[in-house]
């Protein structure tokens, strides 16, 4: 794998890692005004924010509730602590989040968190409020590669955009042309001639459609366009003056599928993924199609699932890891306090909340739970020392919700052959027994 991928695939789960973290923190709540949020562009000044923060403090010290008064105080500190640890700002900028948190239990946890992020933010932002403020951060996180496409056949024309891994029906209609035929007699130049204006009126209405969905500011707001269909309009339309010449000069590929309408533009992603290699939803549904590819070879060397996912990991066989970014498990951690051997699961939610996997079936000891982690994190901080890369899939895609629902949101490419109903016969693990695919 060359360094250009390797660094590709860092940015993602770097990306992964901030998304999960912004979700975290808008969810998160506080009592008053204690949570400090905190943005600093790149060419901020610590001074200059160290004098704000300053301020700040005297002029928090004047809230009247003493609970509020303190938190904040306490917030405040918090934060010029965390800005002392900079001599200057990162090339990306500065966030920092502290506060008092309300945990799910209704107890008061205190939170500080400070990052460099993976791109530049050109936010500058102090606010003190019940919650923190991600918002400039989703920003970063949107795409700023958008593809449009435009998917016209005799019977209707849909209009599209792909960005990242995220694809979006802006507008589709319907039309019923006339058809060609060998009636009307004396009437049957007037009839092409109806058939002719049609088709034309159906070019121009798409084309006006084109501008009102993909021109914005009388610029384009896609950095390039697909024409796909089943027919000749496609070229009618790029060939025609109607067409809006700003548009003309952004279109990447003319493509012709097998379907129209929302079919037709699933083909037309897949025909364009040369011309989009770099978009995530492409990437993905080429990852996926692959993997689904590897998996009709039968040549033992995929896997999917936890248990055997981990197994290969810890054989350092993955070559590729593929998870599901909304996989909800928890890696917990348990020793028996009399023999004091340790056991490894990954539990659903449901699964913690029951409780039954802290008893020891054997023995009847109750195990005590030494550590507990979201799995999700746990990879996405130790997949290196296990030699593999990482990618993350969602569901949108047809195949990325059949890897979710048929293959348990985990597997990967293996470097060699594992025989993986043999292993289990060598270790006497059982497939009926649930224990065993935990």
């Amino acid at each position: 794998m060359s360094q250009s991928e390797d660094d590709d695939h860092e940015r993602l789960v770097e990306q992964w890692k901030i998304r999960k973290l912004i979700k975290r923190l808008s969810e998160a709540r506080g009592n008053g005004t204690s949570m400090i949020s905190l943005i600093i562009p790149p060419k901020g000044q610590v001074a200059q924010v160290n004098n704000l923060l300053l301020s700040e403090h005297g002029t928090a010290s004047n809230i009247k509730s003493r609970v509020n008064r303190l938190s904040v105080l306490s917030a405040i500190t918090s934060t010029r602590e965390r800005l002392k640890l900079y001599n200057k700002i990162p090339p990306n900028g500065l966030v920092i989040y502290c506060g008092t948190v309300v945990t799910d239990e209704g107890k008061e946890k205190k939170l500080s968190i400070h990052f460099e992020p993976f791109k530049p933010i050109n936010k500058k932002l102090y606010l003190c409020d019940n919650k923190f403020h991600v918002e400039p951060l989703q920003k970063l996180l949107e795409c700023s590669s958008v593809f449009g496409f435009i998917i016209m056949d005799g019977n209707g024309c849909l209009y599209g955009t792909v960005t990242g891994n995220h694809c979006e029906i802006k507008h589709k209609f319907s039309v019923e042309l006339p058809k060609k035929h060998g009636r009307g007699g004396q009437s049957a130049v007037r009839f092409a001639r109806l058939r002719v204006e049609a088709r034309h009126n159906y070019v121009r209405k798409c084309a006006e459609l084109a501008t009102q969905h993909f021109i914005t500011g009388d610029r384009p707001n896609v950095e390039g366009l697909v024409l796909a269909g089943c027919a000749s309009f496609k070229h009618e339309l790029n060939k025609s003056d109607i067409f809006d010449g700003r548009l003309k000069a952004v279109v990447l590929k003319i493509v012709d599928t097998s379907y129209g309408g929302e079919n037709g533009f699933n083909q037309a992603i897949q025909m364009s993924k040369d011309t989009l290699a770099n978009v995530q939803f492409v990437r993905e549904k080429k990852l996926l199609t692959d993997y689904m590819q590897e998996i009709a070879m039968d040549n033992n060397k995929y896997c999917f699932g936890v248990r055997d996912t981990i197994r290969a990991l810890e054989m350092g066989s993955v070559k590729t890891l593929i998870v599901w970014e909304e996989l909800a498990l928890t890696r917990v951690t348990l020793v028996n306090p009399t023999s004091k051997d340790e056991k490894i699961l990954y539990l659903s939610q449901q699964e913690i909340e029951k409780g039954d996997f802290q008893k020891d079936e054997q023995s009847g000891v109750t195990l005590d739970v030494t550590d507990k982690i979201d799995f999700l994190e746990w990879l996405a901080d130790n997949y290196k020392n296990y030699g593999a890369s990482m990618e993350f899939v969602t569901d949108r895609s047809q195949e990325g919700a059949q890897f979710v629902r048929g293959f348990g949101g985990i597997g990967g490419f293996l470097r060699w052959q594992v025989n993986w109903s043999e292993m289990d016969d060598y270790l006497g693990i059982d497939d009926d027994d649930d224990e065993a695919w935990i």
